[in-house]
């Protein structure tokens, strides 16, 4: 398989890149909403941050949330914007449990992302060892995984706390997971389809695949810096130079 060129002359990973970027991982740090699936594809994101918004008006301070912060389609935006502005400890609180509640609702309409199931079970099955680092709930990402049958591949799940100072880009929760997994970050490998994702691995010494599942998430990992050779627009692209991987190669 050859690079791919976008539409806008950004060439992709190759499968020689690729192999050149996976031989040396034992441990693999997975962002869940992106590259493991689409936790909000039954309910759309912007419906959970419009939930969010009607608390935010109904118990905190008027005029807590700009009119653009008002109509922000992610409810992770909508929660920081707050955060920042006003970190009363009961409201952070109430929001974000509203939000982890709203997280696990969308889990048995969530999408698994497609090729994700065959390439964490080839992966683990070739030795590698994972962590799930998300700003999402650990309590959504972990009743997901059970969903698919896939939690004996995630023995740790990093996520979003009340603190929400600790989301990425901040790099805690990759940290987290070094630390469990006794992992050094050479031979660790950080999948996300974000700029922050992309920025916390930065900050550890993590090599970073980028996952775009359209032109739009291309040019936002692009434009945070991410090298257009690590990042692929299919997890299929992933899994076909792993399974020529010896196990523990």
């Amino acid at each position: 398989m050859t690079s791919h060129t976008t539409r806008t002359g950004v060439v992709t990973a190759s499968t020689e890149q690729l192999r050149e970027l996976l031989a040396p991982v034992r441990y693999v740090l997975w962002d869940l909403d992106g590259p493991i699936c689409r936790l909000f594809a039954g309910r759309p994101a912007n419906e959970v941050a419009r939930d969010l918004v009607r608390e935010i008006e109904r118990l905190g301070p008027d005029g807590l949330l700009t009119e653009e912060e008002r109509l922000c389609p992610d409810p992770q935006g909508v929660l920081l914007a707050v955060y920042f502005r006003h970190p009363e400890a009961g409201l952070i609180s109430h929001l974000e449990k509203r939000l982890t509640e709203q997280e696990l609702a969308a889990v048995p309409r969530a999408w698994p992302t497609p090729y994700a199931d065959p390439l964490i079970m080839t992966w683990s099955a070739l030795g590698a060892r994972f962590a799930i680092t998300t700003n999402n709930s650990a309590r959504a990402a972990a009743a997901y995984t059970e969903s698919r049958r896939l939690t004996a591949c995630f023995s740790h799940i990093y996520g979003r706390t009340e603190d929400l100072a600790r989301m990425k880009p901040d790099p805690h929760c990759l940290s987290r997971a070094l630390e469990s997994l006794d992992a050094h970050p050479s031979h660790a490998l950080m999948v996300g389809d974000a700029g922050t994702d992309y920025q916390a691995a930065q900050a550890l010494g993590v090599p970073f695949l980028g996952y775009a599942r359209n032109q739009r998430k291309l040019d936002l990992l692009v434009t945070a810096g991410v090298d257009p050779s690590h990042i692929v627009r299919s997890l299929e692209e992933v899994l076909i130079p792993l399974k020529s991987l010896k196990p523990g190669s």
